[in-house]
């Protein structure tokens, strides 16, 4: 047998402190001395700065919350029928106001029905919505979403 080998569960006793000088962890048993630390049943709840208005008193409250998601924009199947015979984009959903920008991620979505023939290129779409578009003669081609044109700003430090 090795030692590495041993199975040995340890079997150590707690501490015992405050029994006196010679144990080492006598009188004030590591506590320190007075305050209120040093007594016994202290506790203080999470947040407590010692009567000082704590950080989550002082910080400003804001309603709401902004979530760091990026946003997806609908279009519905129904709301395509009025461009027919057209190729259907971002750029071109943006001119017409369905969507706020044609820069964001955009996904055709099933409501309403398609009645003309229509191409559409988006980055996403559900697969009933893809079905819906091919069953009434047109196509869905999956595209990457458009990159945000750089600002001035950072033209100049180029």
């Amino acid at each position: 047998m090795k030692y590495n080998e041993l199975n040995l569960t340890t079997n150590k006793q707690p501490k015992r402190v405050g029994r006196g000088i010679a144990s080492g962890q006598g009188k004030t048993a590591g506590r320190g001395t007075k305050g209120q630390m040093a007594r016994t049943g202290s506790t203080k709840r999470p947040g407590f700065e010692g009567g000082q208005n704590p950080i989550m008193q002082r910080l400003p409250k804001l309603r709401g919350f902004r979530s760091i998601r990026p946003q997806t924009l609908v279009v519905y199947t129904g709301q395509l029928n009025q461009f027919a015979g057209k190729i259907v984009d971002t750029t071109v959903l943006a001119k017409d106001g369905l969507v706020s920008s044609p820069y964001e991620f955009t996904k055709l979505i099933v409501k309403g029905d398609v009645n003309k023939k229509i191409t559409v290129k988006l980055p996403a779409a559900s697969a009933a919505a893809i079905k819906a578009v091919q069953a009434a003669g047109g196509s869905f081609e999956q595209v990457e979403k458009l990159p945000r044109p750089a600002s001035e700003n950072t033209r100049k430090r180029k």
